[in-house]
């Protein structure tokens, strides 16, 4: 009798084990963003795993808390990221700060600047390499057929855009004149209309908006992310007892 529940508690122990094995992992990260003007919920790109990696990195970190979206352009981006924002004066000049490595480049081919993607900012190197922290929020603009001729014929020099872009930039819209040139690595699942409300904000001559905008980030972990994507395929979060059980067997994040 003792041997036959040894082999049950073996069993059940083995197919504990096994479902811990097996546990299934988030496709993607998420990341809610915080803002005085609404929230964001940004979706990172697994195509661009430097930049995702180096994002997750600082937000677990709390490195984005409190700080500024200090360039604002209206139909074109909202950018933040410089830790020098933190405790910036009135007037301080902004935009250089950021750690003291930078990422290399992941520009990949028909991941564009569509309104809602993040986008990493840069300065002129000829690598194209990012800035470790500094990012924009594309909101743009949506273009004519006509529209998109001109932008073909002057700023890109004659360079025709995809079929793709010119669908994309004439309905959702965006900033197709950024493609190709800086690295793209995730987009707004939702709150894109908070990118309008900052976007929209008086500005200096800087574009730094007159009335400080600060943001905090907060990374969701394994279960939340899981139950979002549950929640897009329609299906119900899960929430039991027997799944809570499980999850403190598993990291936290993943």
């Amino acid at each position: 009798m003792k041997t036959y529940f040894k082999e049950i508690g073996l069993l059940i122990l083995g197919m504990f084990l096994m479902s811990i094995a097996w546990a299934k992992t988030p496709q993607y990260h998420y990341v809610l963003i915080k803002t005085g003007k609404g929230e964001c919920l940004l979706k990172l790109y697994n195509e661009t795993p430097k930049h995702r990696d180096n994002f997750v990195k600082l937000v677990k970190e709390g490195y984005y808390d409190s700080l500024m979206f200090h360039r604002v352009i209206h139909n074109f981006m909202v950018q933040g990221g410089d830790p020098d924002s933190r405790y910036a004066a009135q007037k301080q000049p902004l935009g250089e700060g950021g750690p003291d490595y930078k990422i290399p480049a992941e520009i990949q081919e028909g991941v564009i600047h569509k309104k809602g993607t993040i986008g990493a900012a840069r300065d002129d190197n000829p690598a194209k390499q990012s800035s470790a922290s500094q990012f924009y929020l594309v909101q743009g603009r949506v273009f004519t057929p006509e529209g998109l001729d001109s932008l073909e014929q002057f700023r890109l020099k004659g360079k025709k855009l995809t079929a793709q872009q010119r669908t994309v930039y004439t309905t959702i819209g965006g900033t197709p004149h950024l493609d190709g040139n800086y690295t793209v690595f995730g987009e707004l699942l939702k709150g894109i209309e908070t990118i309008d409300k900052i976007a929209v904000a008086k500005t200096d001559e800087r574009d730094r908006p007159l009335e400080d905008v600060r943001m905090s980030m907060k990374l969701l972990t394994r279960r939340e992310a899981l139950n979002l994507e549950r929640e897009m395929e329609g299906l119900p979060p899960k929430t039991d007892f027997f799944t809570k059980v499980l999850d403190i067997f598993y990291s936290r994040y993943y």
